[in-house]
């Protein structure tokens, strides 16, 4: 399939801003032109509540958010890592899109606004991620949360956070993760195969923009054989929970999200992938743009659900 038509119009109103590359302007400049993106333009799903929150991280405060859809108890929920190549993006962007997730799955979001590189590289923005995991396990009775029903997710750069939150859950025994959500992940550096030629450039976010992004975030070369820096590096991806990994067509991560989701299935663990044909990177914050939006909203609450053994109607 080719792109879709309002996605086509979308990416030729993005060139018409003619905003400078990544490695031609200040990050500060990147960050404030990240202000005017289309998903701070949508409107805003009515939800039970959202509370805006404070929690100590290992080195810094995070700010948080939590999305309620109502006030039942022991709800499951999701900590949510937000995209951006570790170095952009803000909750803001993410409320419309997590407001309409939470009604959708009956799942309580727990959303963390990370430290972000270049100023914090690897391991601060993951290390951030999994404090807040351990945060809403500890608090989950006040948090009317099913303790036993939590799981992980996030799109692009939050995509590799939740896969290395994932990783380190499992190793230290925190508790048995209820499920992964990973939206066209960014999880090999190597960016070694056909996706990342095939979708260079012209689809929104470019190869050499996710390589600048890597190199903001892993600056330090004795990073690079981290796993948890380097999801698809772990020696076993086995005993990871059950995965919901959604891709692009038209992306230059396609190919990652696709090879992770076999590497999965390779070490037996229980997971599907699926992939939004003539669709582009940052799907998730294009609920204004597109109606494969809402259907990737549609899906995730799904899929969720019925790894939770739920049905909601």
């Amino acid at each position: 399939m080719t792109l879709k038509p309002e996605i086509v119009e979308y990416l030729a109103q993005r060139a018409a801003l003619n905003l400078p590359a990544l490695w031609d302007a200040p990050v500060a400049t990147h960050r404030a032109n990240s202000r005017h993106s289309i998903a701070l333009k949508q409107p805003l799903t009515d939800v039970a509540s959202v509370e805006h929150k404070t929690i100590a991280g290992p080195t810094s405060d995070l700010p948080i958010r939590i999305y309620r859809p109502n006030q039942k108890k022991d709800l499951p929920a999701l900590v949510f890592y937000h995209g951006g190549g570790w170095v952009l993006n803000f909750l803001d962007m993410y409320e419309p899109a997590l407001r309409k997730i939470t009604n959708l799955t009956e799942i309580v979001i727990i959303a963390v606004q990370y430290q972000k590189a270049p100023e914090h590289p690897f391991p601060t923005p993951f290390n951030d991620s999994y404090s807040t995991l351990e945060w809403v396990v500890q608090n989950a009775d006040q948090l009317g949360i099913d303790r036993t029903a939590i799981g992980v997710g996030g799109d692009s750069a939050g995509g590799n956070l939740a896969s290395a939150v994932a990783l380190k859950n499992r190793d230290t025994k925190l508790i048995d993760l209820a499920f992964q959500l990973l939206i066209y992940p960014c999880n090999d550096i190597s960016m070694n195969y056909p996706s990342a030629i095939e979708y260079a450039d012209g689809f929104g976010l470019t190869t050499s923009s996710m390589k600048w992004f890597w190199e903001q975030y892993l600056p330090n070369k004795a990073d690079h054989t981290n796993a948890y820096a380097i999801p698809a590096l772990a020696s076993t991806h086995s005993k990871l929970p059950p995965s919901i990994v959604l891709a692009a067509q038209y992306d230059p991560l396609t190919d990652d999200a696709k090879n992770y989701y076999q590497k999965l299935l390779s070490d037996g663990v229980m997971a599907i992938y699926k992939e939004y044909a003539g669709q582009i990177h940052g799907l998730l914050n294009l609920g204004g743009v597109s109606a494969d939006a809402d259907l990737l909203y549609k899906d995730i609450a799904t899929e969720i659900n019925a790894i939770l053994g739920r049905s909601i109607n």
